[in-house]
């Protein structure tokens, strides 16, 4: 799963999607660009609420990647 953040997302929201990932044991890697930041999530994202996690400060995007066959 991909988290993409707003351009202009403060600190504080990253800091909170991270420990609300991290509170249920995923691993996370951030990327930050330029203009965006991405929170990499490693681990079972079938559990995570897509929704939930789209309407927390900051996020832009969820990008579920699809497990292969």
């Amino acid at each position: 799963m991909l988290i993409i953040m707003k351009k202009n997302a403060p600190e504080g929201a990253l800091v909170e999607i991270k420990e609300y990932l991290i509170s249920r044991n995923f691993d996370i890697h951030q990327s930050t660009g330029a203009n965006r930041t991405i929170i990499g999530v490693i681990g079972d994202t079938e559990t995570l609420d897509s929704d939930e996690l789209e309407r927390m400060p900051g996020v832009l995007q969820i990008v579920r990647i699809a497990k292969e066959e």
